[in-house]
């Protein structure tokens, strides 16, 4: 059987403490237990793409006066705490995994080169990605769009911290929101439905990626994420 190629994005507020800075171990641990019950269906090559807003988000500090350049760098650099303490985690359920950063840091991650990311999947290790796409100026989200268009997987998993798909309007502040099961990457560009930034949704449409967003806070959702999208929204060129 063949597998199916997936990028898992995990924003890093998830492995947080609830508003506050810094990494919350426990939830860090509770998902590295979902990503092992999803790598252990046995039918999926996984890579891992982690943000870093538990630690530090670089559009927020430009508020402080720092350069927005040096601010993205700041961000790129958690998210590879982020990716070691996920590894660390998926490490301790037996996992055989790799961190590739795009910042060269050898002592701590290998540098991410697409060949040997491939050969890491290839030999069912979950790869995870940290230090962005190593330039300032890009989100988190189109480092997902990115290696999953270098890698050939044909769909992101984008796993968001308590939201449960995609809306037409605001749920937070319009009762009347509904929630959207199916799109085409054409309704998210023309209609700019925040599903991710602008690059990483124009990549995934020309390079026919699908994405499928879900609530990561319910047990059991990460591992049925990959096969069941009746709990989300799917996104993909056509909508049938």
């Amino acid at each position: 059987m063949k597998k199916k190629r997936i990028v898992l994005k995990i924003s890093g507020e998830a492995l947080g403490n609830d508003g506050l800075q810094g990494i919350n171990h426990l939830k860090v641990k509770e998902i590295a237990k979902e990503i092992k019950d999803l790598y252990d269906l046995g039918n999926t090559e996984l890579s891992v793409v982690v943000g870093a807003g538990n630690i530090w988000r670089g559009r927020d500090a430009i508020d402080c006066g720092i350069e927005r350049s040096s601010a993205d760098y700041m961000g790129m650099l958690a998210t590879i705490l982020n990716a070691l303490a996920l590894q660390s985690a998926l490490e301790t359920l037996g996992c055989d995994t790799r961190v590739m950063t795009s910042l060269s840091i050898p002592s701590v991650a290998e540098p991410y080169i697409r060949r040997k990311a491939l050969s890491h999947l290839e030999k069912d290790r979950i790869v995870i990605f940290g230090g962005g796409n190593g330039i300032p100026f890009f989100t988190t989200d189109t480092t997902a769009a990115l290696r999953a268009a270098e890698l050939g997987a044909k769909m992101i998993l984008m796993a968001k911290n308590g939201v449960d798909g995609v809306y037409d309007k605001n749920p937070k502040t319009n009762k009347e929101a509904k929630k959207l099961t199916k799109l085409t990457h054409k309704d998210v560009l023309e209609n700019h439905l925040e599903v991710m930034d602008l690059t990483a949704a124009t990549l995934c449409a020309e390079n026919n990626i699908d994405i499928y967003v879900f609530d990561m806070n319910k047990k059991g959702n990460i591992s049925k994420a990959a096969n069941d999208f009746s709990f989300g929204t799917l996104i993909s060129s056509n909508n049938k």
